[in-house]
């Protein structure tokens, strides 16, 4: 069996208040976990590696043949796959951790779908911000 996982950040400025939204799915795509956090202050692209990274430990706990990362960003993406240098020190333990986890999965595949193949994973993490502002009278 191999997980299909959908994960995304959003931030209110950036950097700003942020949130991680993830989805796991199994092959046929029925839901099995979905993930939708506030992470506190942070940037766009550091929300986008935790959502992928809450993501991947999650699926951890599955006995699984590999994972499909399904994500929208595009640095995240080139940056896993080596076509872009992590040049910005933020991010660099992230992108550390994040390969780290990746290596414990017997394979995985990455997929850039573009915001509209992400909308699940995107309103979960809306929805986390949303959740936060209300909650600290910042509607």
């Amino acid at each position: 069996m191999f997980l299909h996982i959908y994960a995304d950040g959003a931030c209110w400025g950036n950097p700003g208040p942020a949130a991680i939204g993830a989805v796991i799915k199994d092959d046929r795509r029925r839901t099995l976990i979905e993930i939708s956090e506030y992470i506190g202050q942070g940037t766009n692209n550091q929300a986008e590696y935790k959502a992928v990274i809450a993501a991947l430990k999650a699926a951890a706990g599955f006995k699984i043949d590999g994972i499909v990362l399904n994500l929208d960003s595009e640095l995240v993406i080139r940056q896993l796959s080596g076509q872009y240098k992590v040049k910005n020190p933020s991010l660099r333990p992230l992108h550390i951790e994040l390969s780290a986890l990746l290596r414990k999965f017997k394979s995985f595949s990455i997929n850039h779908v573009g915001h509209s193949g992400n909308e699940e994973a995107h309103k979960l993490a809306s929805k986390a911000l949303k959740d936060w502002a209300k909650r600290n009278n910042q509607v």
